[in-house]
């Protein structure tokens, strides 16, 4: 029951979490272009179109004015490269390019001024770029064992300002482009006349310490000289994806990709932001700009079908638990459901392009405000609920086996 390599990928798989869901999380971060037989490369664009819009609850808005928060995202584009060579029948060499962790949202000028001011609005913007070096090392055709040093940077900003903010309304951050170096460890199993592949990866957080760029507005300003200067610390999380595929026909194959990311640990916490709110709140540890209270965890699980020599599609579903909720107001969702489509065709056997769709149901949640996240302070905190948002999900991709 031997299945042409062409269907051994999920068609999807690289567009299934690129949506504003689960944190910061964009792509995923799969490695199954490294598993590939023989030399390979691919270059793939995806783009996630988002509506995601809320109600502020009433002592965060202007009195008799429209609730609405207006749709808070912007349209993004993702893109990801690979290639992988076969040094030797043992040995390989890979070199993955991705966008792992981001965000891009921004509020609307309105009347109710929860999210906005007479001098600017509430946006963050968060763009992270990675290169895996891979090294494997294959002792027979079934096992796979594999690592890499991992090139992370990361580069970002953020704008608080309307009634959400209280006090802190008119802080900025600015995150210059800084870089620093992980690890991924995995191995997989493959059986290749049945079309079975199981891959287990690790990827270790990256810690980034670096000196932002931070400016409040009046009464706060007046902390600043009191807290003198120093380093901040931002560390993109750990994270373990468990890949599943197998023939069920000698046209068919059944996929199962699933994938737990440590949101739980992370925090954002820049130096001027805690020692200024420290001094203002009189609680000992000051306030945390962004942090999640749960690890997200995700499942995709699909069908690929082979029509025939030139043409394969798939179906498949996927959900994604969110990273807890309340949630930060820059990225307001509980987590989805998804499900999607795609086409592969082959105009010749060592070559591909294939293109993808997939629609998500966002699950609502409530957005909380960093001014009000005290101890014992939860409920107040919060600022608004969002709930009814979807997103719909474009991937284009082109595959070179050479």
């Amino acid at each position: 029951m031997k299945i042409q390599s062409a269907l051994s990928l999920a068609i999807l798989t690289a567009a299934c979490s690129q949506v504003h869901a689960a944190a910061l999380d964009r792509t995923g971060q799969s490695i199954a272009a490294f598993l590939e037989d023989g030399n390979y490369f691919e270059a793939s664009i995806a783009a996630v179109e988002a509506d995601i819009s809320g109600q502020a609850r009433p002592q965060f808005m202007t009195p008799s004015t429209d609730s609405s928060t207006g749709n808070l995202t912007n349209s993004s584009t993702f893109y990801n490269a690979a290639i992988k060579l076969q040094m030797t029948p043992q040995f390989s060499f890979g070199l993955i390019y991705d966008q792992p962790f981001g965000a891009d949202t921004a509020y609307k000028a309105l009347p109710n001024h929860t999210f906005s001011t007479d001098s600017g609005l509430a946006s963050a913007n968060v763009d992270t770029q990675n290169l895996s070096f891979l090294f494997g090392y294959q002792p027979n055709e079934n096992w796979n064992f594999y690592a890499a040093p991992v090139y992370e940077t990361i580069k970002g900003n953020v704008k608080l300002n309307g009634l959400a903010f209280e006090a802190i309304s008119g802080y900025q951050l600015n995150v210059k482009e800084n870089s620093e170096i992980g690890w991924l460890a995995g191995m997989a199993y493959q059986i290749p006349e049945i079309a079975l592949k199981a891959a287990v990866t690790y990827r270790s957080e990256i810690k980034h310490s670096l000196t932002a760029d931070e400016s409040f507005a009046m009464p706060l300003s007046a902390l600043v000289p009191m807290i003198g200067t120093g380093l901040t610390n931002i560390t993109t999380p750990q994270s373990i994806n468990l890949d599943l595929q197998s023939g069920i026909t000698p046209t068919m194959l059944v996929f199962l990709n699933t994938r737990w990311v440590n949101w739980k640990k992370f925090e954002i916490k820049p130096y001027a932001f805690n020692k200024v709110t420290e001094i203002a709140t009189g609680y000992p540890n000051g306030l945390i700009l962004a942090d999640y209270n749960k690890d997200q965890i995700s499942a995709d699980l699909g069908l690929a079908k082979k029509i025939n020599d030139q043409w394969s599609g798939v179906m498949s579903a996927g959900w994604d638990s969110g990273a807890g909720d309340p949630t930060s107001v820059f990225g307001p969702i509980g987590g989805y459901w998804s499900a999607g489509v795609g086409l592969r065709f082959n105009p010749a056997a060592d070559y591909f392009i294939q293109a993808g769709l997939r629609y998500f149901w966002l699950e609502d949640a409530t957005g909380h405000s960093a001014a009000y996240a005290l101890p014992g302070n939860a409920e107040n905190a919060k600022v608004a609920d969002y709930s009814d948002n979807t997103a719909l999900g474009y991937l284009l991709k082109i595959g070179y086996k050479f």
